[in-house]
């Protein structure tokens, strides 16, 4: 049997443009001679939809694009594809598709609510286990999370004969997550004796990256083919059920064991798998017959975030119809990492980085700033800050008369610098993207309307660390410095005073990176947290400062998700809360206290 993975990039609400790139990459998989061509979760409306599913209207079209695309399938070729199905209720659902009509209507049983998901809020939860039949082949099909979970239909499907299991997905991304997937999905195939097909999404969606990377795994769950990450591929394998019986004959566990309910048999009229081997050239047409299907490389940690980043700020742009971005170049390190994803994401002609020199920023990080403007290719603004922070200050010299200069004179630079950015952006209509990591947006080390301005967020769920680690892993690839060697080398600085470095107000960030992991990604508490070896004096500012900046990450621009639990649709933490947790000694955390903005 001859299966395509239609690994596609869809758009959330462009139903009609979602079906015509289905229908256009269903013709290459039946050109290749694919019996079966799977397409990802949801692929009419995009995924998540959200709130367009309270729209009666967008549920009509995206039925009616439906019916549209079945009329595009060839009778002997199964298609299977998402969307959302109305029967008293909303459904996520997937659709079997061949010789022009709509076969069955599967409708997923497990909704995910957790994390990024919201499915409850949406979709009622499914029923039944289908097995489609074509010909001697028999395959099993489910939606996405039915298949995490050890039991349901996967099981029923397996105990009902299925030699394959073929699961739609739309999974998004965090690091290391693809790898964890696939382990998950081997014990699935091995427990269960049969192929696991699993087809997933590709693309950027707001916060949201899908990273691709669909496979297939044989009944001992080995990965026997693997699409790319990070793009859209049409992945061909021949799959031989009959590899499955013989697995099956040889492992009594099944034996031990009947499915809940009798799976219901999907006939696919004129269906006559094929023997065959048909695999994917680069422009993802069918290649040579009897060759070898692909399995493509796993990226490291630090190319996978990397790739994230550019597709999920290529996306947002893409899709959005906007075109060119503007950002602040300081010569450190973030803005300089923001600088080489917008440039690979949207093309150096598309980028404008912007120097804005003020009395405490040092030669060295002008010097830095236009080294890397050369490096990148990107166009390059100066506009010195110094007459508007002098006017700032003549302007207030009244009011604060006999205060000493602190944290407000520092913010008003920041906010200076937003101001100009945002001032490109309405003249020119560039669209503003801000470069704080997720270590400075954890804490609050930022400044509300000043550095945190502007339309899109690009590394914001970073860790600095992390931050540090890609800038390298991007010189080394590239084999030449993209990132000067200065900036990687010199101490973090936001340059706001004389001689200002980042460790005056925070712990090194070697040492506050793992004490945020696990307050803000696991969860662990303050004693938790110092048993395992962190200092208590950094452990309890770290919490205090995570906790008081709820309010600012509430009014700072969204940004790419590339975490296990990044800030706000994973993490939702109320604004007022009075909850503090004793320490390990018994001590309660110090009250809330005032924040520095």
């Amino acid at each position: 049997m001859k299966v395509a993975l239609a690994q596609i990039n869809t758009v959330v609400g462009d139903v009609w443009g979602n079906v015509e790139k289905a229908a256009d990459v269903l013709r290459q998989a039946v050109d290749g001679g694919a019996d079966v061509v799977a397409f990802p979760e949801l692929t009419t409306t995009g995924y998540p939809p959200e709130d367009l599913l309270l729209r009666p209207s967008f549920i009509r079209d995206n039925l009616d694009a439906l019916e549209e695309f079945a009329g595009r399938v060839p009778e002997g070729v199964a298609a299977t594809i998402g969307f959302v199905d109305l029967n008293g209720d909303l459904y996520n659902s997937c659709a079997v598709v061949s010789g022009g009509e709509i076969l069955h209507r599967y409708h997923k049983r497990y909704l995910p609510n957790y994390g990024v998901f919201d499915e409850n809020r949406y979709f009622r939860e499914g029923s039944g286990a289908p097995i489609l039949k074509l010909g001697d082949a028999l395959v099993g099909l489910s939606v996405c999370e039915d298949i995490w979970y050890p039991g349901g239909p996967a099981r029923e499907q397996a105990l009902g004969g299925a030699g394959v299991l073929l699961n739609i997905n739309g999974s998004p991304y965090h690091r290391l997550k693809g790898a964890s997937r696939e382990r998950m999905l081997a014990v699935r195939a091995s427990d269960y004796g049969c192929y696991v097909v699993w087809c997933n999404l590709a693309g950027g969606q707001d916060e949201l990256v899908f990273d691709g990377r669909s496979a297939v795994f044989d009944p001992d769950g080995r990965v026997i083919a693997r699409a790319k990450q990070f793009e859209e591929d049409l992945l061909f394998v021949d799959i031989h059920p009959e590899e499955a019986l013989v697995h099956r004959l040889h492992d009594p566990r099944p034996r031990k064991e009947a499915p809940n309910r009798p799976p219901e048999i999907v006939e696919i009229p004129g269906a006559e798998p094929q023997t065959s081997i048909v695999t994917a050239s680069e422009d993802g047409r069918a290649g040579e017959v009897n060759a070898e299907p692909r399995v493509e490389p796993s990226l490291s940690e630090e190319g996978e975030v990397l790739e994230a980043l550019v597709l999920g700020l290529g996306d947002y742009f893409r899709k959005n119809g906007f075109s060119r971005a503007v950002l602040g170049l300081s010569g450190g390190i973030d803005s300089s990492f923001g600088a080489a994803v917008a440039a690979r994401a949207l093309g150096p002609e598309n980028v404008t980085g912007v120097l804005m020199p003020s009395r405490y920023t040092s030669e060295e990080s002008n010097t830095d700033a236009r080294a890397l403007v050369k490096n990148l290719g990107i166009d390059s603004q100066e506009v010195p800050i110094g007459p508007a922070f002098d006017a700032y200050k003549e302007m207030l010299s009244e009011v604060f008369k006999g205060l000493p200069e602190d944290e407000t004179e520092e913010n008003i630079q920041s906010r200076i610098r937003g101001n100009i950015l945002m001032a490109l952006s309405n003249k020119f209509g560039w669209i503003v993207l801000s470069t704080g990591n997720k270590s400075e947006t954890s804490v609050g080390y930022s400044t509300l309307y000043g550095d945190t301005a502007g339309g899109f967020s690009v590394i914001r769920d970073v860790p600095k660390t992390l931050v540090y680690r890609i800038c390298r892993y991007i010189n080394e690839t590239e084999g030449r410095e993209i990132i000067p060697e200065s900036v990687l080398s010199k101490e973090p600085s936001a340059e706001l005073r004389e001689d200002q470095r980042d460790t005056d107000s925070l712990p090194p960030y070697e040492v506050l990176d793992p004490i945020l992991e696990a307050y803000v990604e696991e969860d662990k508490g303050i004693g938790e947290i110092i048993a395992a070896g962190f200092d208590d004096e950094d452990v309890k500012r770290a919490v205090s400062l995570v906790d008081r900046a709820e309010y600012k990450r509430r009014q700072a621009p969204t940004g790419i998700k590339v975490t296990a639990r990044s800030f706000g649709r994973d993490r939702r933490m109320p604004i007022t809360n009075r909850y503090r947790e004793k320490d390990a000694a018994g001590q309660r955390k110090g009250e809330r206290d005032g924040s520095e903005e």
